[in-house]
């Protein structure tokens, strides 16, 4: 079975102004959602909800290593599509490098297409 690491951000860390009709409560099921349909597809996923900080977030993959190996990592687009996440985002890329040898990337747009991403790969 496919081991999968999905990587993104809690939604208690999105500032929702920027997102009109989206809050936490909705973003949350539509993750819910997505993991769901990773299992259905018979996918083996640990999920990785992260904050903005990198630090933290860099703790908070680490911690997550350990259920491992990992074939893929799917890094969600609200990690890498906003600029101000953009050393968030560097900052996982080169911890995942170096800690995983061989792993795959795969990138979402949203809850919704990251079956679709890791089907790319798989």
């Amino acid at each position: 079975m496919t081991r999968i690491l999905t990587i993104g951000l809690h939604p208690s860390a999105i500032d929702y102004t920027s997102f009109p009709g989206l809050d936490e409560a909705t973003l949350t099921a539509r993750i819910e959602q997505g993991d769901a349909a990773l299992r259905a597809a018979g996918f083996d996923a640990v999920r990785c909800l992260v904050g903005t900080d990198p630090d933290e977030a860099e703790q908070s993959v680490r911690e997550r290593l350990p259920e491992g190996p990992f074939d893929v990592v799917m890094i969600g687009g609200g990690v890498r599509m906003a600029p101000e996440h953009t050393l968030l985002f560097e900052r996982l890329v080169n911890v995942l490098v170096a800690t995983t040898p061989g792993v795959r990337f795969c990138f979402n747009t949203s809850p919704e297409t990251t079956i679709d991403a890791i089907r790319r790969w798989v």
